[in-house]
């Protein structure tokens, strides 16, 4: 072996021998500085607060500042374009939710960000919805809902928060299950869509549980069924909509943090570790359960594998129904 060779090899050797040893002190290291979380909602929101709560935990953790940074727009679009395109080092990570992970990409007809190449750190929460009427309307049962359906086509107004959101899909999904057309309102969000409903412009809507929760304990709306799989301890005497015979009318609006690919597992894992024990935490627990919220949790595997499913869940829905955003 002449000279050239010999110090090729050795250095091709050598690489092969710090890489771990980097990887290593990488996460060891890791953070040495502030961590950015990109927030693709606006602030104040649900998803911005928990996320801040979730945040001051973080930041006690790790040692290190971590800050929210709101780049709302596009139905999530534009934040997750943004936490795509930032270094894979663990210091700018986002919340990534069920719609730029699990829905967009089937109704937007282009995304500049690929769902399935972000690296899934932990799922923080599952929000279930309930179906409510205003208190005026004779609606008792979700069986008297299908038969005024049935009776007649298209004349049962559902209000939903926007094209492509938990409300609307969820309305196309019991529609598709009890083989139904209801005449869908889209509002610009799901403040304007619950005033709607409390002043009786519409007959129905899916909404957030806790979001919900006020109204119904008033006597303004009365609930007909929820998505979640149980019953819900808020809501006991409210049957899930498995019970009554459709089980494919399973919602939750999720959420939880990801991280542009590329970034080391090492990193992840630390960081992983970190949500596990901030999610724990009585302040960010207590204000998950208190909105009938149900907690996440699992490993970043357990996480890959929830958004790949819910994917496919939504993708097929979205094709059978012929929904599209232009």
């Amino acid at each position: 072996m002449n000279r050239r060779h010999l110090i090729a090899s050795t250095a091709a050797m050598a690489a092969v021998l710090i890489a771990p040893m980097a990887v290593h002190a990488q996460a060891a290291d890791y953070p040495a500085k502030p961590i950015t979380i990109i927030v693709p909602f606006a602030a104040g929101g649900n998803t911005d607060v928990k996320t801040r709560l979730v945040a001051l935990q973080l930041s006690k953790l790790l040692g290190q500042p971590v800050i929210i940074d709101n780049k709302p727009g596009a139905s999530g679009n534009i934040g997750m374009e943004l936490l795509a395109k930032a270094p894979a080092d663990g210091y700018t990570i986002g919340m990534g939710s069920f719609g730029p992970l699990a829905v967009n990409p089937s109704i937007y007809p282009k995304i500049n960000f690929d769902p399935k190449s972000m690296v899934p750190i932990y799922l923080l929460e599952k929000s279930p919805l309930v179906l409510v009427t205003p208190s005026d309307r004779p609606f008792r049962a979700v069986k008297e809902v299908v038969a005024a359906a049935k009776q007649k086509p298209g004349v049962l107004s559902i209000a939903n928060a926007g094209p492509g959101g938990a409300h609307h899909l969820s309305a196309e999904l019991f529609e598709q299950s009890a083989g139904v057309e209801m005449l869908g309102v889209p509002y610009k969000g799901g403040g304007p869509a619950s005033t709607a409903l409390l002043a009786g412009q519409v007959d129905l809507m899916f909404e957030q549980t806790g979001a919900a929760l006020p109204s119904i304990q008033a006597g303004k709306i009365r609930p007909l069924a929820v998505t979640s799989p149980k019953r819900l301890s808020s809501l006991p005497d409210v049957p899930t909509f498995t019970e009554l015979g459709y089980p494919q009318v399973q919602v939750s609006n999720w959420m939880g943090y990801v991280a542009p690919k590329g970034t080391p597992k090492s990193v992840i894992d630390k960081l992983s570790g970190a949500f596990v024990q901030a999610a724990a935490h009585s302040e960010v627990k207590d204000r998950i359960l208190s909105q009938s919220n149900e907690l996440g949790g699992g490993t970043p595997a357990d996480f890959a594998a929830f958004i790949d499913a819910e994917s496919q869940k939504w993708s097929r829905l979205v094709k059978e129904r012929n929904i599209r955003i232009e």
